[in-house]
């Protein structure tokens, strides 16, 4: 096992980290920017460094001062958290080169799922449902020609990167041309990759992935589903498991698929692989994220697993000690995103208690909440027995999170779950624009 591991990330995904390393009896070292200077993950690592100014690209997103720390403190091992680094070829591709160990997958699996152009080649040949589209497109008009055969709707998708940027939903032929270009440089900046293809899009529909353990001796084991479908801007505003839409036969179906997908690029560590299921049951691939996720708690919550231990364990080449028919869903889990729409001081903080209520963050009472990173300043989640507890768990602990100082959503995610369409199950994900909220 290490003995020492570098978090290379800020916030609530920091903190979390470093927690599970505490609990395993490993050091931690943690790297922030002079922004995040007064930040928790700097106070609670064993060691802290500074790697640059508060821009990203100058710090979090520096691969190569990243590294660096790690061979400076002696650290074995880097975590990259989600975002940022977490999902780069270069940061892998250092680790491996300086014998630091990443963890995540290896450098060629990150570059085979990077690319959802090459993902959706492996995924068809491996006997996964894909959705019906296009390979890598040359200029809007070939797009536009592509775009007749597939039908209306569809959807203009970047070949590279992920949190909604480089995507357009397109209704008819004449908007093509606008969107194809507006997307390409929106990749292009984000990414630095501004290839685009087509795919059917599929309405309505839920989100719903597979989270994934897979150790470097072959052996999958999936950890049930997540539903994910409210969302705005292909942005993830608040999630549960297992979903109300899956049953035992799908879930099964849902599996296997996943199992074929990590089986099929030789993965290893933690993964999750997306679906669309659409009204008549059908599933299709949509990507497969390499990392971390953003809502692997509420998989934590229902199977009792810590996803980031056992991230740990299988980077240091420790095997799986469970498999398939070992793993059980008990009970609900629901998180809400909580996010700020500007920058500003906390000057009022109540967390919520209560069994099986817990609240991931980096805040506290007098924190300036810093306006160059992302706008998720926590996460709520609770556990119960059944769906209609969790719902009611949740609504009581949203009702009584104060952060005040900070322009926030809580009120918005008490609008969501006291939806009626969210409370019968029955959700898609156009929910937002359905139900205008």
């Amino acid at each position: 096992m290490f003995s020492k591991i570098l978090v290379a990330n800020r916030g609530e995904i920091a903190i979390r980290i470093i927690r599970s390393c505490k609990e395993m009896g490993i050091s931690t070292v943690s790297v922030y920017s002079e922004a995040d200077r007064e930040s928790i993950h700097t106070a609670l690592a064993d060691q802290s460094l500074c790697i640059g100014t508060a821009s990203s690209s100058d710090s979090y997103l520096n691969a190569e001062r990243i590294v660096s720390a790690a061979l400076a403190t002696g650290a074995e091992a880097i975590h990259p958290g989600y975002g940022f680094l977490s999902e780069s070829i270069q940061l892998a591709g250092l680790c491996e080169k300086h014998h630091i160990a990443f963890i995540g997958p290896p450098s060629n699996v990150i570059s085979k799922m990077g690319d959802k152009d090459a993902a959706r080649s492996i995924m068809k040949k491996a006997g996964v449902p894909i959705i019906p589209g296009t390979p890598i497109l040359k200029d809007a008009n070939e797009a536009i020609k592509a775009a007749k055969k597939i039908g209306f709707p569809l959807m203009i998708k970047a070949r590279a990167g992920g949190g909604g940027k480089g995507i357009r939903l397109i209704h008819k032929p004449e908007e093509i041309e606008n969107a194809f270009l507006s997307a390409s440089r929106e990749a292009l900046e984000a990414f630095g990759d501004g290839a685009l293809y087509i795919e059917k899009y599929v309405s309505p529909a839920k989100h719903i992935e597979i989270q994934l353990l897979a150790d470097e001796y072959g052996k999958v084991v999936c950890l049930a589903e997540r539903e994910c479908s409210i969302q705005r801007n292909n942005q993830k505003l608040l999630e549960e498991a297992p979903s109300p839409a899956v049953d035992e036969k799908l879930r099964k179906k849902l599996t296997d698929a996943s199992i074929k997908a990590a089986d099929a690029v030789g993965y290893i560590n933690a993964g999750t692989v997306e679906f669309l299921l659409d009204m008549a049951g059908n599933f299709y691939f949509m990507e497969m994220n390499v990392r971390l996720q953003v809502e692997h708690a509420v998989t934590e919550q229902i199977t009792g697993l810590d996803i980031v231990k056992w991230q740990i364990r299988v980077a240091a080449g420790v095997p799986l000690d469970f498999c398939q028919k070992d793993v059980i869903i008990a009970g609900n889990s629901i998180e809400c995103r909580i996010n700020a729409s500007a920058a500003g001081k906390v000057t009022f903080l109540h967390v919520p208690g209560g069994p099986r209520v817990r609240f991931d963050t980096a805040l506290w009472t007098g924190y300036n909440v810093p306006p160059y990173y992302d706008s998720m300043i926590g996460k709520l989640i609770v556990h119960a027995a059944t769906r209609e507890e969790a719902i009611r768990k949740m609504h009581a602990a949203l009702c009584e999170l104060v952060i005040d100082g900070v322009p926030n959503n809580i009120d918005e995610q008490i609008e969501f779950i006291s939806d009626e369409d969210f409370q019968r199950g029955e959700y898609y994900t156009n929910f937002l624009e359905k139900n205008r909220i």
